[in-house]
């Protein structure tokens, strides 16, 4: 691990901060001095761990997949990364933090049915469609999904105006169904049947186009 100080904690309770905001009552403090008892150079059994603003560009699995076992809590944020490829290791995950990285709308996640909360704001999607679809199928049981500050979620952050930020939020939640919290606001049940009418209307309107396209 050289000089790189990696936060970590054992800690049972926790609080994790708004989406998008970090906390200094949440980041935990620098690694535990001192060999556990297995002699191995790693402290195990952890909850949650944070290699927030390291300026890492890999992930440092070597030291992730030590907590496999126990692992609940990922934060990634504030670094130079693109792949999760081996995170889908980690089978006790449920939130994982990408605040400002480098993932792109083409960013693929192994499947995670562990997951129930991704912030993934600040990086570089740009593709709606495809970025939601991937979250769709990796993360099957997400409930809180925050990406605020990318192309594709117009909002005040970015200069989108108030119809492409409610577009945003209708396409979104109607997609994944179980979405609890989108960015940093709750879903409401009339989001949830608007966003149902808008978008089974639009099925239905490109199946018929297509039909049309087939008989030409």
């Amino acid at each position: 691990m050289g000089q790189r100080q990696t936060a970590v904690s054992s800690q049972r309770s926790w609080d994790l901060p708004h989406p998008g905001v970090r906390s200094d009552n949440w980041q935990v403090g620098a690694m535990e001095t001192g060999e556990p008892a297995d002699g191995s150079g790693y402290v195990h059994g952890l909850r949650r761990l944070s290699f927030a603003y390291q300026g890492l560009v890999e992930i440092p699995y070597n030291v992730i997949l030590e907590q496999r076992d126990t692992l609940e809590v990922l934060d990634l944020s504030y670094n130079l990364l693109e792949d999760p490829a081996l995170l889908g290791e980690l089978e006790k995950l449920s939130t994982l933090i990408l605040d400002c990285n480098n993932y792109s709308s083409h960013v693929k996640f192994p499947f995670m049915s562990s997951i129930t909360t991704v912030w993934i704001n600040k990086n570089r999607i740009t593709n709606l469609p495809i970025f939601v679809e991937e979250i769709r199928r990796k993360f099957p049981n997400i409930r809180i999904l925050s990406m605020m500050n990318n192309e594709a979620a117009p909002s005040y952050f970015n200069g989108g105006t108030l119809t492409q930020y409610i577009d945003y939020r209708l396409y979104v939640i109607s997609q994944i169904p179980g979405l609890e919290v989108l960015d940093d606001t709750e879903v409401l049940e009339a989001e949830r049947l608007q966003a149902k009418r808008t978008y089974r209307r639009q099925r239905i309107r490109d199946g018929r186009q297509r039909k049309k396209e087939l008989h030409r």
